[in-house]
């Protein structure tokens, strides 16, 4: 291969390369790369060149490293969105062409914590609905939902079987969500929500961390959402001043 024409640095030529096999098929979705021996030879690089390169896939979530195991291509995420679109779940679900589905795994009344009357802005919430969900894609558990609402917001949840929290706060309360704060954190394997979501152990997750403000920008949901990341990819539009 002519990948030393190039000026840029090496390790980045190899992860082009690598990248244009992987979309052209030549290593498919979830299957082992060769041994790094090998691949450094194929490609003409040492193996240092190449660690580099496997690094630099790997945090861009294209490649996965098991220890003592291989390197294997990850599956391309099947939901996209952009960041700056206040897309439900549901609607992201539901544009790439699956069923979306619910689990409902706890609905209580619970006291609000000081940094949740603080994330309100209102010491005088006394009581806070918490969810907590599984929202499926063709029946598969792709994302882990906790939220949060104060009982002054909604009080009749009981019945509440729908796929949004966004209608219920239309349909009981008469609140429209018109924009949310965002804050996006990467992390590892978690003990409790990894094996609901069926993820492997060096399955990432991106937690999403949400308040929601209604059309007079009042908060009035909170919500932490825990997407797989080998299914999920988030991007924004940034422009310039």
């Amino acid at each position: 291969m002519s990948i030393r024409s190039d000026s840029r640095h090496l390790y980045l030529l190899v992860v082009d390369k690598l990248k244009q096999d992987i979309e052209n098929k030549v290593y498919k979705e979830k299957e082992k790369l060769p041994s790094e021996f090998e691949l450094s030879r194929s490609l003409g690089i040492s193996r240092a060149t190449l660690r580099e390169a496997l690094r630099v896939l790997e945090e861009e979530n294209i490649v996965v490293r098991r220890h003592g195991v291989g390197t294997f291509v990850n599956s391309k995420p099947v939901f996209s969105s952009g960041i700056e679109q206040l897309n439900s779940v549901t609607e992201m679900i539901s544009q790439a062409g699956m069923k979306p589905g619910t689990v409902f795994l706890t609905s209580t009344i619970e006291t609000p914590s000081e940094e949740e009357l603080k994330k309100f802005g209102n010491d005088e919430i006394n009581e806070m609905l918490h969810f907590e969900r599984v929202r499926t894609a063709n029946d598969q558990p792709v994302v882990y939902c906790i939220d949060k609402i104060p009982t002054t917001i909604v009080e009749d949840y009981h019945s509440y079987k729908n796929e949004s929290l966004l209608d219920l706060l239309e349909e009981q309360a008469g609140r429209y969500i018109s924009y949310a704060v965002t804050h996006i954190e990467p992390i590892g394997y978690h003990d409790k929500i990894s094996p609901i979501l069926e993820c492997e152990p060096e399955t990432a997750l991106l937690v999403l961390k949400q308040m929601h403000y209604d059309q007079n920008d009042e908060p009035i949901l909170y919500s932490l959402n825990y997407f797989r990341a080998d299914k999920f990819s988030f991007h924004v539009l940034r422009k310039r001043p």
